[in-house]
């Protein structure tokens, strides 16, 4: 079955820079099909895990938080680039493989002690991701996995999420 989805991904060169090769789940999600399936794999795993919410970052991981947070019974939270947010808001600074940015979450989005997913489409150097684990950390919620549709093995970014679990659908 995963294998069917990693076919439906595709391959972008040199976007958003010359010798990056993107991995695009657009053509995922406009399967219905395949998006079902992504959705209950990715689901499936967190039944009876009593996931309170399913933290989604900017911008592919609103899809996938929004619609994990759906079939598992949680509330999901966006993060967002910075003055995207109309509320007060905490913020957090990262590397990615191709610069620098920052990400913000509302003050009031997470309650000490609740369990957290956080999700997004995709892993690379895990900087993106860890500036999240940092904002649920500071907000004290407890994070139960980092949970991605690909992950991009040779980048190595699960080492920057431990000692946080991390689950992906599918590796490149």
């Amino acid at each position: 079955m995963v294998e069917h989805l990693k076919k439906s991904i595709r391959d972008v060169p040199d976007f958003p820079k010359k010798g990056i090769l993107f991995k695009d789940i657009t053509t995922l999600c406009k399967d219905p099909e395949m998006f079902q399936r992504m959705v209950d794999l990715l689901g499936h795993r967190y039944v009876g895990k009593k996931i309170d919410l399913v933290v989604g970052i900017e911008a592919r991981g609103f899809v996938v938080g929004a619609a994990l947070a759906y079939k598992i019974g949680a509330g999901v939270v966006l993060v967002r680039k910075p003055g995207k947010l109309p509320h007060k808001t905490h913020k957090a600074s990262y590397t990615l493989e191709y610069g620098r940015d920052s990400l913000e979450i509302h003050q009031d989005a997470i309650k000490k002690g609740q369990n957290i997913v956080i999700a997004d489409d995709l892993l690379a150097t895990g900087g993106t991701a860890g500036a999240v684990v940092e904002l649920v950390k500071k907000m004290g919620g407890n994070i139960v996995e980092c949970a991605f549709i690909i992950e991009l093995d040779e980048l190595k970014g699960r080492k920057k999420l431990a000692p946080h679990p991390v689950f992906s659908l599918m590796k490149f």
